[in-house]
């Protein structure tokens, strides 16, 4: 436990007896219910330092008190201030692990700031090939957004920044962020990204999300492997990520993509077309209707990929999430063949690894087949975990053999 004492001239926050464990132990979120009283005097987006209720330092945060989360934590060095300096060197940290991984590159697609798990709660920077994307999901990095910029500008000087926000993250952090352009020009011609020797065409200016699914880099290479020969049915596939991966790395000897997004298909379609691939197509269609009216028809694959879009956002709609992929799920197993590959996906956070297992057991048993797990998986390398921030592990990908 620190022992360090609080500094003077900063704002304090102090926390209510018993509730500084967890923030000692290094967790960025200190909730509205571990506050005592905050100093007046601090505006919401000032800095504060959390003291416990017997005095001691325990960290430097930012108050929010519109937020659930009343303070993201940043610095438990008391000798560390989060100085506009601090802020440049954490960002400086999270670039420099990209370029030790390999991924940062003049082609490349990745996340250079990935929020909690790169110190920088609130904070999502994505690259595509010299153009970056902010997503600013807390009052901290919107207050600091000028820095933000200066310090993107001065480590990679990109040829254009804008910026984009999620609707509810905003309404809970009580920001408002309009999606634009920062500075320099997105291109209203697309860009093109590398990734794992297949060439991706990106549309910055209305992707979904950022602009491209890059925490699934690695589980596409990964699923690949297991395609050889195969008729593969890529569900929800957006642009193409798991088809494309499946036609020219896996060798699959059909791929067919299904997503709901007209504009989503007519760029994978693009993307395809671009690679030089003629054994895969794709379809502009409902996906969850049309996954029921592949089973209705007793159609049959060797491999299904499920890779739903996000099926809550809380843990109050957990139990409506769970049904969800459960019937998704059971559905994609009564498309495969026996010995088929089922590679299912969640990116609710919400939905912990053990949920999802249990929800391919019910599959299992009430579809008599036998599902053995071949791998379990997570998010691409760009999007570590923090170990101090559990939260931090949202995506889970396993990759299956269906009897």
């Amino acid at each position: 436990m620190s022992q360090q004492q609080p500094v003077a001239g900063i704002p304090k926050a102090v926390l209510r007896p018993r509730k500084a464990q967890p923030l000692y132990g290094r967790h960025p979120w200190a909730l509205h219910s571990a506050f005592d009283h905050i100093d007046p005097a601090a505006a919401d987006g000032d800095v504060v330092q959390l003291v416990g209720d017997h005095g001691r330092f325990v960290a430097y945060g930012v108050v929010n008190r519109q937020s659930r989360i009343h303070a993201r934590l940043y610095s438990w060095d008391v000798d560390q201030p989060l100085t506009d300096d601090f802020w440049k060197r954490k960002i400086a940290a999270a670039i420099d692990c990209r370029k030790q991984l390999g991924l940062f590159h003049e082609n490349a697609g990745c996340r250079l700031v990935y929020s909690e798990a790169d110190g920088l709660s609130g904070l999502i920077v994505d690259y595509f090939a010299g153009h970056v994307t902010l997503q600013i999901n807390a009052l901290a990095m919107e207050k600091r957004l000028d820095v933000i910029v200066a310090a993107l500008n001065e480590l990679i000087a990109p040829q254009s920044i804008s910026i984009r926000g999620e609707s509810g993250i905003q309404k809970a952090e009580g920001i408002a962020i309009d999606a634009r352009v920062l500075q320099g020009e997105v291109p209203s011609e697309p860009i093109f990204i590398q990734e794992n020797g297949i060439e991706f065409e990106l549309d910055l200016s209305g992707g979904q999300k950022t602009g491209f699914y890059l925490d699934q880099r690695e589980n596409r290479v990964a699923a690949a492997k297991y395609f050889g020969g195969r008729r593969v049915l890529d569900m929800f596939c957006y642009s193409g990520g798991f088809s494309l991966a499946a036609a020219k790395l896996g060798g699959a000897s059909e791929v067919i993509g299904i997503d709901g997004s007209d504009r989503a298909i007519e760029l994978a379609r693009r993307n395809a077309e671009r690679n030089g691939l003629s054994n895969v197509r794709f379809e502009s269609v409902d996906a969850f209707d049309h996954l029921k009216a592949l089973v209705d028809a007793s159609e049959k694959f060797d491999a299904v990929v499920l890779d739903p879009p996000k099926f809550t956002k809380t843990r109050r709609n957990i139990n409506e999430a769970l049904k969800a992929y459960y019937h998704v799920n059971r559905q994609g197993v009564h498309l495969l063949n026996p010995g088929g590959i089922l590679v299912t996906c969640s990116c609710s956070g919400n939905v912990s690894r053990e949920d999802f297992q249990m929800t391919l057991l019910g599959v299992a048993q009430k579809t008599g087949r036998d599902i053995q797990i071949l791998e379990q998986r997570s998010a691409a390398i760009d999007h570590p975990t923090l170990i101090t921030c559990p939260e931090t592990q949202y995506l889970k990908c396993f990759i299956c053999r269906v009897e």
